[in-house]
């Protein structure tokens, strides 16, 4: 599964520079769409070489702490309207077209709880881009705009009793106890899943999440 799903991001790798395409994957919250996209960009780097593939998290768009209290949203994090939107549409499209000099790429930090700037880059070589995120196959503005970018739209999917114990125990690396990352779970993130749930048939083609093979991570860091 792995080998066929790198095989087909690499046919949508154009073949001369200056050209770049945009493949997105989505999926409800903790389905393996971050693995998957950090997977395909390595994999396309270690066939064709470093900065082909480059990558974009929808979560570096999560509004800051700050922003939520202002809105009184901090307790529905990561619902649609908890994201800078319209500044993630705007980067996707400055990528299609942007070819001439890097183009820097925000992430979230799951340790502090924030978006932080500039912490990936996309390269001037750069020829094809893996976005992920939650609401990539959303029908609302501007999500439904940036439909038209993507070069295929995935959908990641795994049982919702695996995603949940995955996103307790997100909750408890995050500091909650085992009674708050369960409220927190069936709060904010059960019904944002149901909502990305409800466009599945957008998307091009359903891939298994979790398939990717065990220690490629580590063997990243190793510079294997």
């Amino acid at each position: 599964m792995p080998e066929s799903l790198v095989a087909h991001a690499l046919s949508l790798v154009p073949s001369s520079g200056g050209e770049r395409k945009v493949l997105a994957l989505t999926g409800p919250p903790a389905a393996g769409k971050s693995t998957l996209a950090r997977y395909l960009v390595h994999q396309v780097e270690q066939e064709l070489g470093a900065g082909v593939a480059g990558y974009l998290p929808m979560d570096g768009f999560h509004l800051s702490n700050a922003q939520l209290e202002r809105l009184g949203r901090r307790d529905r994090k990561g619902a649609p309207d908890t994201f800078d939107a319209n500044g993630y549409t705007a980067l996707l499209r400055r990528l299609t077209v942007e070819t001439d000099h890097p183009v820097f790429v925000p992430d979230y930090d799951r340790a502090l709880h924030e978006p932080v700037a500039a912490r990936h880059v996309v390269l001037p070589h750069t020829r094809l881009v893996v976005t992920e995120g939650n609401y990539l196959a959303s029908e609302e503005e501007p999500w439904a705009s940036a439909r038209g970018l993507y070069a295929e739209l995935w959908y990641v999917e795994v049982p919702d009793a695996d995603r949940e114990h995955r996103l307790v125990r997100r909750q408890l690396r995050g500091g909650a106890d085992v009674e708050a990352a369960r409220a927190w779970v069936e709060r904010s993130d059960r019904p944002n899943g149901e909502l990305v749930k409800a466009v599945r048939e957008h998307c091009d083609r359903v891939v298994a999440g979790g398939r990717v093979p065990r220690g490629w991570w580590r063997q990243l860091h190793r510079g294997g």
